[in-house]
């Protein structure tokens, strides 16, 4: 799972530089909005295989309820 979230990072900084050098693929805003709400559901299964007390898995969903919102709101 741990190679998992390193690998959700690296896909988000290779798409941020890529755009950066190339100005080709999707504006960062979108792709990081994204990737966070995926990493954050990610590691909300990491630590509840844990056994993370139970707030702690509140505040990790809450936080990609608020990816994916702003995810939405670039969007729209």
């Amino acid at each position: 799972m741990d190679g998992i979230l390193c690998l959700v990072v690296l896909e988000a900084a290779g798409l941020v530089l890529l755009h950066r050098h190339t100005r080709r693929g999707p504006p960062p805003r979108l792709v990081l909005s994204t990737l966070a709400a995926g990493f954050c559901l990610l590691l909300t299964t990491r630590l509840a295989l844990g056994h993370a007390p139970w707030f702690v898995l509140c505040g990790v969903l809450f936080a990609s309820l608020c990816a994916h919102a702003a995810d939405l709101r670039a969007r729209w």
